[in-house]
C-alpha cells in the first residue's frame, strides 16, 4: 500500500486521537496540523513529532494530499473544504473520523490479541525438542521452529517464505503432500551432516482436503531416548487452523473449476451460509447481487480488488478482493477475502437520514413540482429557469397561495448554489423587534437577554446559498435599509455591531402586495424595490389558469395520499367540474385545503373523491353571476337544495341528457334519478 499523505484540521480531543493513530500505522504520512488554538493538544504532539503546524489550512491544499479530517465541528469550514479541496483528496468529517478511531481501536486490539496468542504458540513451538518444519500446498515453507534452525543450521529468517527445495534440497514434504501418504521415521541426512529421523505428514484440513505437509524430526540420539513418544500432530494442526481461521474478515478458496475448498467462521457469521452450503458447490452459491469474482479471476487470472457486492440469503452488503492460487505457473484456484461494509453503510445512511431530519436549510422543490401546462404557467417557469443560471436578486410576485416558495425552491435548487443552504424566513411571522436581529444576527451584549458570545444572524447561515424572504413587503424601514445594504455592498452589521462582515447570498423575495402603491405610499424604499425588481416574476393566480387544475389536484392527491396514509385513486368528472367553476381566492393553497378536507370525510371503503365529498363552504364562495341581482341568505336546507339541483343539472348535461349515466356518476338508483328530476322540474 503506497503511502497515505493526510491534513488535519482541528487540535482539539479529536485531532489529537486521529494524530495519535495515524503516528502509529505506517501507511500514513500527517503532512500538517492546524489550529488557531496554539496551545492545541495536537499541535503539541505535532511539534514534539516534528510535523508542521499552523493556523491556516487553505495553503496546504495540495494536490500531493490524499485526506483530509475535518475536526473542527464546524459546518461552514467543512463546507469550505469541500469546495477547496483538491479533486482526488478524500474530506472525512468528524463524525465519520471518531467512527474509524473506533473501529481502528477495536481492529489494532483484535491484533493485538492475536499477536499475542501466536507468541504463546510459538513460544510453546520453539521449547520442543523436535525439529518442526511446514509447507503450504504451493511448497513454501510456512512454519520453521529453533529446533529445526538449531538441527539444520538454517536460521528462520532464511527459511520461512521461501521454496522448501532452496532450503533443505532433499525434503520429501513436497512428495508427501502430493501423495497424501504418513512416512513415519525416515532417516536423512541434513546437508551439514546431522542425521536425523523424521515422520512426515499432509496436513489435512476437516473435510478432508490437504493444504500443506508437515515434518517433526530428532537427532538419532534424541529418537533413541524417546522412542516412546509420540507426536500429536492432530493438536498442531488444529491450532494452526485455528490461527488461520481466526481473522474477522470472511475468507473463501474455490479450487480450479470454481467450487469452493475453503471457508472461515467470519464468512458465515457474515453471510449467513453453512460449510454444507459452500463446499463443493459452484462459487455463484453466495451471491445474491453481483457476478462471480472468483470465476472472473479464473479466466483472467489477475487479481480483482474492492468490488461491491451483496451475498448470502441477508444480502449484506461487503467488499470483495480476489486473487488467483497460481503454483508453479499452474492456476489451483482463488482466494478472496470478504470485508462487511453493511454496518459502516447502515450508520452512514442513518447519519445522512439524521442530518436531513436536523438540517432542515435544503431546498426540497425542483421545477418537475410545479404543474401548469397554461400559456401564464409556462411564462413564468421560463422566466424561473432563466433566473436560476444567474445570481440576479429575484421577486416573485403574486397573490397569496399562488406557490411563490415552491418557486423560490426550484430556483434554489437548479441554481450552481444547490448544494448549499436554502433559508426560508417569512418577515410577517417574526415580531419586527426580533426580525432585525434574526436576520443579521447580533454582538454579545446588543441587548437585553442576548446571548453570550452573541449569535449569528440567517444571512450569514446562508452563506455561499439563498435565502427566501417571503412578504418582503412588511419589513420596516429600518430593517430595508440594512437590507438595501446586503444587496449593495454584499455585507452585514449584527445588531449592536460595528464590524462590516463579507456574504455571499442570492436573494430571492416575493410578496403579495402592491408594490408600487406601498412604494408611492411610502412604505416601501424607492431604491430598494428596484434593487429588489431587477428579475420580477409574475406567479398567475389560479383563476387564470384554471385548466391546469386538474393536473394540479392529481398531484395535491399524490402528496395528500402520503400524508394521510389514504389510496385515493382519482377525482371525478363532477366533482372536477365543480372544482374547475370555483373562484378559488385562496389559490392553490385553498385547492389543497378543499381535497383535504374531502379526503377526510371520505369512507374507508370509497377510492374516487366525488362531489359530494367537497365541503359545503364553498358554496358562499362561487362567482356571482353578474346578470342576478344578490339573492338573501335562505335556511341551510333550502340552500343544499339549491345546490343539489344545480349539481344535477350539471351532471344532465354531462351525460348528454342520458339518465343511466347520470345515475351512475351521481353513485345513485336511476329510481332515486327519477324522483329528483320530477321533485326539481328537471325532466
Amino acid at each position: 500500500m503506497s503511502l497515505q499523505n493526510v491534513l488535519i484540521i482541528g487540535g482539539g480531543v479529536g485531532g489529537t486521537a486521529i494524530l495519535k493513530l495515524l503516528l502509529s500505522a505506517e501507511f500514513f504520512c500527517v503532512k500538517r496540523v492546524v489550529d488557531i488554538n496554539e496551545q492545541a493538544p495536537a499541535i503539541q504532539i505535532a511539534k514534539e513529532n516534528n510535523i508542521p503546524a499552523s493556523a491556516e489550512w487553505k495553503p496546504y491544499l495540495t494536490e500531493e494530499l490524499h485526506m483530509i479530517f475535518d475536526l473542527t465541528g464546524q459546518p461552514e469550514v467543512f463546507d469550505e473544504l469541500l469546495k477547496a479541496r483538491p479533486a482526488r483528496t478524500v474530506l472525512i468529517p468528524g463524525a465519520v473520523a471518531n467512527m474509524l478511531i473506533r473501529l481502528l481501536r477495536e481492529k489494532d486490539h483484535f491484533i493485538q490479541t492475536i499477536r499475542e496468542e501466536t507468541h504463546k504458540q510459538q513460544l510453546i513451538f520453539n521449547s520442543i525438542e523436535e525439529g518442526m518444519i511446514g509447507i503450504d500446498a504451493r511448497g513454501y515453507v510456512n512454519f520453521f521452529n529453533k529446533s529445526a534452525e538449531r538441527m539444520t543450521d538454517i536460521s528462520m529468517e532464511r527459511a520461512l517464505g521461501k521454496p522448501i527445495y532452496e532450503v533443505i534440497p532433499s525434503s520429501e514434504l513436497p512428495r508427501i503432500f502430493e501423495t497424501g501418504r504418513t512416512e513415519v521415521n525416515r532417516e536423512l541426512m541434513l546437508s551439514n551432516g546431522t542425521k536425523i529421523v523424521t515422520s512426515r505428514f499432509p496436513v489435512i484440513d476437516e473435510k478432508g482436503e490437504r493444504i500443506g505437509a508437515f515434518s517433526v524430526f530428532k537427532d538419532i540420539t534424541e529418537v533413541v531416548n524417546l522412542a516412546g513418544e509420540i507426536t500429536n500432530l492432530k493438536e498442531i494442526q488444529t491450532m494452526l487452523q485455528a490461527i488461520i481461521q481466526s481473522s474477522d474478515d470472511a475468507i473463501s478458496v474455490v479450487d480450479e473449476e470454481g467450487k469452493g475448498l475453503l471457508i472461515n467462521p467470519a464468512y458465515t457469521r457474515i453471510t449467513g451460509l453453512q460449510t454444507d452450503d459452500i463446499i463443493g458447490k459452484p462459487a455463484t452459491a453466495d451471491i445474491s447481487e453481483g457476478e462471480s469474482m472468483h470465476l472472473k479471476v479464473l479466466q483472467t487470472r489477475k487479481p480483482i480488488r474492492g468490488v461491491n457486492m451483496r451475498v448470502g440469503p441477508l444480502k449484506r452488503e461487503v467488499i470483495v478482493n480476489v486473487a488467483p492460487i497460481i503454483v508453479n505457473n499452474r492456476l489451483k484456484g482463488s482466494v478472496g477475502v470478504i470485508h462487511d461494509m453493511t454496518e459502516i453503510s447502515s450508520l452512514m445512511k442513518e447519519l445522512d437520514r439524521a442530518r436531513s431530519i436536523i438540517r432542515t436549510l435544503e431546498s426540497k422543490y425542483t421545477f418537475d413540482d410545479i404543474i401548469g401546462d397554461s400559456h401564464e404557467m409556462r411564462i413564468s417557469i421560463e422566466q424561473a429557469k432563466l433566473a436560476a443560471k444567474t445570481p440576479v436578486t429575484v421577486l416573485l410576485r403574486g397573490e397569496s397561495g399562488t406557490g411563490k416558495e415552491l418557486f423560490a425552491h426550484a430556483i434554489h435548487s437548479s441554481s450552481d448554489r444547490k448544494y448549499n443552504k436554502f433559508i426560508r424566513v417569512n418577515c410577517a411571522a417574526i415580531a419586527e423587534h426580533l426580525l432585525e436581529s434574526e436576520l443579521f444576527g447580533y454582538e454579545e451584549g446588543a441587548f437585553v437577554g442576548a446571548k453570550q458570545g452573541g449569535k449569528r444572524g440567517l444571512f450569514e447561515e446562508a452563506n455561499h446559498g439563498s435565502i427566501f424572504l417571503d412578504e418582503i413587503g412588511e419589513l420596516s424601514s429600518n430593517t430595508q435599509a440594512k437590507l438595501l445594504r446586503v444587496l449593495q455592498e454584499n455585507e452585514i452589521v449584527r445588531v449592536g455591531g460595528t464590524k462590516s462582515i463579507h456574504i455571499d447570498v442570492r436573494v430571492i423575495a416575493a410578496t403579495n402586495i402592491h408594490m408600487e402603491k406601498a412604494m408611492l405610499e411610502g412604505k416601501f424604499r424607492e431604491d430598494l424595490y428596484y434593487r429588489l425588481n431587477r428579475m420580477p416574476i409574475q406567479i398567475p393566480p389560479l383563476r387564470n389558469h384554471k385548466q391546469d387544475i386538474p393536473a394540479i389536484a392529481e398531484r395535491l392527491l399524490v402528496k395528500l395520499n402520503q400524508e394521510y396514509g389514504r389510496n385515493v385513486e382519482g377525482i371525478s368528472e363532477v366533482a372536477l367540474q365543480r372544482l374547475i367553476v370555483y373562484s378559488w381566492p385562496g389559490n392553490v393553497r385553498e385547492l389543497e385545503n378543499i381535497i383535504s378536507r374531502g379526503m377526510i370525510f371520505m369512507k374507508p371503503t370509497e377510492s374516487i373523491l366525488d362531489d359530494h365529498h367537497l365541503p359545503l363552504s364553498m358554496l358562499k364562495h362561487q362567482e356571482p353571476n353578474a346578470s342576478k341581482p344578490a339573492q338573501e341568505i335562505l335556511p341551510l336546507a333550502d340552500q343544499m337544495e339549491r345546490m343539489e339541483k344545480e349539481i344535477l343539472s350539471s351532471t344532465m348535461e354531462m351525460a348528454k341528457g342520458n339518465k343511466s349515466k347520470t345515475a351512475k356518476h351521481l353513485g345513485i338508483s336511476l329510481r332515486t334519478l327519477y324522483y329528483k328530476l320530477e321533485k326539481y322540474g328537471l325532466e
